[in-house]
């Protein structure tokens, strides 16, 4: 793609980093067929060749964001399909990122969408915020119907309010340190995780005591920063990236081997540090050093070697396999394969490259489309008729159960409880199907 951009416009490293991004696109049209808002709305404009246009306009003309430009960017879900279908190997990843950021710095929003986009970034990464607020959230449930009807943000604040489980998980129990530790490793708490889902972290845990890994408590580690980034608030992205880096580089120093992530939309934000801090001299270097050594839980235990199998259920497992772990990390065969290794029944899921809308907070800013492609994902997986859903990313799971009555786990639950762990509570009384 030919581009116009000034000479002074060019001396800006991060425009530089988009202009060779849009050069690379050859507008083939390709990702249009795997974009979920096109599928949906067939609006060009709302595909990734669509928005490209929009945003080297945009940048070329150094131009305010029109509202027609921002509810396009908006729409995007930054599930990377296109990552994965284009055959010229344009990083749209980036480009939307520097899209949202020019866009936060440069465009008014109207009062309430500021309001609410603010209220996310305040809360959501602080898990002691999160659990003060939710409560309340519940409280307010019986008057969803009501909220609905509120102009501007009431589907919003409807959707989000329902998202609310009844009540909040007991914090995870202490897991004992293996006597005898043959590695060390670190896991990421994360915010949302840590409050809607503690149990992910925990079945991790133990595996890997079982297996003789260490993990190590990382003092003064944080939200990883995705979901600020996405909203485009790229200063508080940059803030809680350095703060990790910080964190993680002093055991790194002291020999931490890997940095595990149970969450794919916080592995895939954590593997970008590097590139997030390439133009700052005090953490490039060492913001690429984490990122080298990041991984997917699956992805480390599958270079693991052998696990120690000693349930196998037969139990029936649709995999959903999440947009930031398929697309944003190229991980796609690892979960599946130890899944199958533990006895599961492992089922793609038809149409499994198309995102199910959760997507960070997409499905609290677009509850409309988003749940649209919740109720697609679920017909889907309806098909093979499975017995539970399978899934790395506490987003998709949480997404997912406000739309089923099959029980929503995350991977690492299936692979405890087959190395001699407990059953997730989810699956009680459930059978292996009969042959």
């Amino acid at each position: 793609m030919q581009t116009n951009f000034a000479i002074e416009q060019l001396a800006n490293p991060v425009m530089q980093s988009s202009e060779k991004v849009l050069r690379t696109c050859v507008h083939c049209g390709f990702c249009t067929a795997t974009c979920p808002t096109y599928l949906l709305l067939g609006d060009e404009l709302d595909s990734p060749r669509g928005r490209i246009y929009l945003i080297k306009s945009m940048l070329e003309d150094n131009a305010k964001p029109t509202a027609a430009v921002v509810k396009h960017v908006d729409r995007c879900l930054s599930c990377l399909s296109c990552m994965s279908t284009c055959p010229s190997g344009v990083n749209y990843m980036h480009l939307v990122d520097h899209a949202r950021s020019y866009i936060e710095k440069n465009y008014d929003r109207p009062l309430a969408d500021r309001f609410f986009r603010l209220m996310l970034a305040k809360i959501l990464p602080f898990p002691a915020r999160m659990r003060a607020v939710l409560p309340l959230a519940r409280a307010v449930y019986p008057l969803v119907s009501v909220l609905k009807r509120l102009p501007k943000v009431g589907n919003r604040l409807a959707t989000m309010v329902a998202l609310v489980p009844e009540r909040l998980p007991r914090s995870a129990e202490r897991i004992e340190k293996p006597v005898k530790a043959q590695r060390r490793v670190a896991i990421l708490q994360g915010c949302a995780q840590t409050v809607l889902r503690p149990s992910y972290n925990a079945a991790a845990k133990r595996l890997l005591a079982r297996h003789e890994i260490e993990v190590v408590e990382i003092a003064g580690e944080s939200c990883c920063g995705a979901l600020v980034h996405h909203l485009g608030r790229e200063h508080d992205a940059l803030r809680f990236a350095r703060n990790n880096v910080d964190a993680w580089i002093a055991e790194m120093d002291r020999g931490l081997e890997v940095i595990l992530i149970t969450a794919s939309g916080c592995g895939t934000t954590i593997k970008d540090y590097g590139f997030m801090l390439r133009h700052d001299p005090e953490y490039a270097g060492k913001a690429a050093r984490v990122s080298a050594i990041a991984k997917d839980i699956t992805e480390f235990l599958a270079s693991f070697g052998q696990l120690e199998f000693k349930t196998r259920s037969g139990i029936k497992v649709a995999y959903h396999s999440a947009c930031s772990m398929q697309h944003g990390q190229q991980i796609r065969t690892e979960p599946k394969a130890l899944l199958g290794e533990a006895g599961f029944d492992v089922w793609d899921i038809p149409e499994g490259h198309i995102c199910c809308g959760s997507a960070g907070t997409y499905n609290l800013l677009q509850p409309e489309i988003a749940g649209k492609l919740r109720d697609r994902k679920l017909a889907n997986i309806a098909k093979i008729k499975p017995q539970v859903i399978a899934t790395g990313n506490v987003g998709c799971a949480v997404h997912l159960e406000t739309g089923t009555d099959i029980p929503v786990v995350h991977t690492i639950e299936l692979l405890d409880w087959a190395t001699g762990g407990p059953s997730p509570p989810e699956l009680e009384g459930i059978q292996p199907p009969r042959s």
